[in-house]
């Protein structure tokens, strides 16, 4: 599979290869997060390497995607604030602003992943590891940054 391949074009054990791998991701940015000050990000994706148990076809996904947050995390935050009303980045949870930035940079710059797909697995994250509410604020903020952003391809 290419870089470049369609994820309509996937098959289900593809698919279930990259709901498994945003996970990881999730886990490894949650990871960074809690350190203070802030390690590299790197650092905090090999340390999850290293100490758990991550299937190494899934590695380069996540480490695809990571790279998406380090290399565009102004823009990424940017259009985070933009799209919260009466809420600051900085006061949400580790876990919802986490999951905001994972889907975001999938919605914004992983040009092999339709933007709805993006949305709706940051939604199913925030659902599967956030709080009570998270997977509606999740839904609002993503459709917020998603109806500010589209992203010309066939599917969106």
């Amino acid at each position: 599979m290419t870089a470049g391949t369609r994820v309509g074009t996937l098959s289900a054990s593809e698919r279930v290869q990259r709901v498994r791998a945003r996970s990881w991701a999730l886990q490894v940015l949650y990871a960074w997060e809690s350190t203070t000050p802030h390690r590299p990000l790197e650092d905090a994706m090999e340390d999850v390497f290293r100490t758990r148990r991550v299937a190494p076809t899934r590695k380069p996904f996540i480490r695809r995607h990571l790279a998406l947050v380090k290399d565009h995390l102004p823009e990424i935050d940017r259009a985070l604030r933009d799209a919260m009303e009466n809420w600051r980045l900085e006061r949400l949870s580790r876990v919802d602003r986490s999951v905001l930035r994972l889907a975001t940079a999938e919605l914004l710059f992983a040009e092999e992943t339709p933007q709805k797909v993006a949305l709706q697995e940051g939604v199913r994250l925030a659902g599967q590891y956030g709080g009570d509410d998270s997977h509606r604020f999740v839904n609002g903020v993503l459709d917020a940054v998603y109806r500010a952003n589209p992203r010309k391809t066939p599917s969106s």
